[in-house]
């Protein structure tokens, strides 16, 4: 690879870490960080490995071939692949290339796929076998035309508009240089879940994944070459992203990919190296999210401590129950170390940390990021003499914060304000500096004059052996009064009563907190990152008040 001038000694942040510097491509700078270990295992996934000398020919190949295709600087590529080695592959020859890479979500529809197409006028598509005919149907329904389908491991021979994979990166000389973009550049989108509305495609930097990997990555997780890392949350994610690929690279570690969904049963599979790929590599280090983690602690077949080989354990994509972190730690005697991410600002910037740990808190903002707490009148909240404060919005100042939202003028206004980026979350600061997460902006509920924050009344329905998970939304009573209102799953085989619930709550918390109602369920609503769609509780509570008069059962 040819040299690029990529840092420059002028202004870095109060952690010392040098900036970007006006010639900086993302791709190149994680394939020159690992030049010097070629025959190191870079990536394995179900059918086999790929080394970083490896990659850095198949990126480059990668980059060559889109080139070669007549895309532009700048323009979109859709990537849509389960979790394997072509991935990474294709993410970061895009970036290479000067091209703009799309990851999208995996589980969703061909009508979302459609407005994907036509959002981003992605002008090729990368893609799994088995995603193929969504996609085809997305292209059929789309008024954008793609000029060029790259299949991943296909299921069936292929049209003549699509090529494999293996023969597109065959047909090319490795690209001799990268694009000399800046860190301010356009690298990559990533959409939001789109839990109302349309997604919102979330434009990201060159820099931004730098800037992740350097503050959390290395200097809160302290992650290191000799590490084998394993996320549940896939790399479409923006959590997942930072842990399989970017995380990872950055130190010269090994990432076990998973294409199937992060069943109990699969990521004990990765966890206990029973995967003849993985030739003995048990992960080190493990991303999950709090549904998951409840998943496998109530599964027989968890494995036991000495079966498996974790150092470190990651939490994110919604608030850790602080009994859940204990229960994992007394069973494998490692925390879990639970934080704040967006895909607004790419991974976490509020995290508790591998040697302080506080459950029932997301710990302590990650040094190069700024957290304060407003009010509604915009302004901070009051803090009280202990240095506490009282419920306020969520807002974060940092360098991996999104451009923009594509095409959405006023959202992106909305969200990034002045250097700020509103989370749409509701935390309180506690005396010790850190934060205890209260809902998201829109969930939390005022019962009697006073806050109640759904996921507290959550984290305490979750002790109790029988339950599973839970979700608690606000109703109206009979004076339009809000109360609140429990959905509970409970484990199988397991009985206990509303009645006998809501005294495990009042022994627990504030009277005025427990849940008036509950209700068991089979199953919660969730999005395809595995939160709690409470907005599809409270519909369905909506149209069942309507058609039974308004009354509450």
């Amino acid at each position: 690879m040819s040299p690029i001038t990529e840092f420059a000694p002028g202004p870095a942040l109060d952690t010392g870490i040098p900036a970007p510097g006006p010639t900086f491509n993302y791709a190149q700078h994680l394939l020159a960080a690992n030049a010097g270990r070629p025959g190191k295992t870079a990536f394995i996934d179900e059918a086999g490995s790929l080394t970083y000398g490896s990659l850095d020919e198949r990126v480059r190949r990668m980059a060559a071939g889109l080139r070669g295709l007549g895309i532009r600087r700048e323009e979109r590529v859709l990537l849509l692949m389960h979790d394997s080695i072509d991935w990474p592959v294709s993410f970061l020859g895009a970036m290479y290339a000067g091209l703009v890479p799309v990851a999208v979500n995996t589980l969703l529809t061909a009508d979302d796929y459609a407005y994907m197409l036509e959002h981003s006028r992605a002008q090729a598509v990368l893609v799994s076998g088995a995603l193929l005919p969504t996609v085809t149907m997305a292209m059929i329904k789309s008024d954008h035309e793609v000029g060029k389908v790259i299949v991943s491991r296909p299921a069936a021979p292929l049209h003549p508009s699509e090529v494999e994979f293996e023969a597109f990166l065959a047909a090319q000389t490795p690209a001799a240089k990268p694009a000399a973009t800046s860190g301010d550049d356009p690298g990559f989108w990533l959409y939001s879940s789109g839990s109302t509305g349309r997604p919102k495609g979330t434009v990201h930097s060159h820099a931004n994944p730098y800037w992740t990997s350097e503050l959390y990555g290395k200097g809160v997780l302290g992650l290191r070459e000799d590490d084998v890392c394993f996320s549940a949350a896939k790399l479409f994610f923006a959590y997942g992203l930072g842990n399989a690929l970017t995380f990872p690279m950055s130190v010269g570690a090994t990432t076990v990919l998973m294409g199937e969904r992060p069943t109990p049963e699969a990521t004990f599979k990765r966890w206990t190296a029973a995967l003849p790929s993985q030739k003995g590599l048990k992960p080190t280090v493990f991303y999950g999210a709090p549904t998951g983690f409840a998943g496998m602690l109530a599964h027989p077949g968890l494995p036991g401590r000495n079966d498996v080989a974790m150092r470190l354990v990651s939490s994110a994509g919604e608030a850790l129950p602080g009994e859940l972190g204990e229960r994992f730690k007394r069973h494998f005697g490692v925390d879990i170390v639970d934080g704040i991410g967006s895909t607004e600002m790419l991974h976490i910037f509020l995290s508790n940390r591998p040697e302080k740990v506080r459950y029932g808190t997301t710990g302590w903002p990650v040094p190069g990021y700024e957290i304060e707490l407003r009010g509604e009148d915009g302004q901070p909240v009051p803090q009280n003499p202990d240095g506490s404060t009282e419920p306020g919005d969520l807002y974060i100042h940092g360098p991996s914060a999104a451009m923009m939202y594509w095409g959405n003028r006023q959202k992106t206004r909305d969200t990034f304000q002045g250097g700020w980026t509103k989370s749409g979350d509701k935390y309180v600061r506690n005396a010790d500096g850190s934060y205890t997460y209260g809902g998201r902006s829109d969930d939390m509920l005022k019962v009697s004059g006073i806050y109640v924050s759904p996921f507290e009344v959550e984290a305490t329905l979750v002790q109790h052996p029988a339950v599973l998970e839970a979700a608690v939304i606000g109703v109206n009573d009979a004076d339009g009064l809000t109360k609140t209102k429990a959905f509970v799953v409970l484990k199988s085989g397991s009985e206990v009563s509303d009645e006998a619930l809501k005294g495990f709550v009042k022994d627990k918390l504030a009277p005025f907190k427990y849940p008036r109602q509950i209700e068991f369920v089979d199953e919660l609503p969730k999005t395809a990152t595995g939160k709690i769609q409470r907005f599809k509780l409270r519909e369905r509570e909506a149209i069942g008040n309507s058609s039974s008069g308004g009354g509450q059962g």
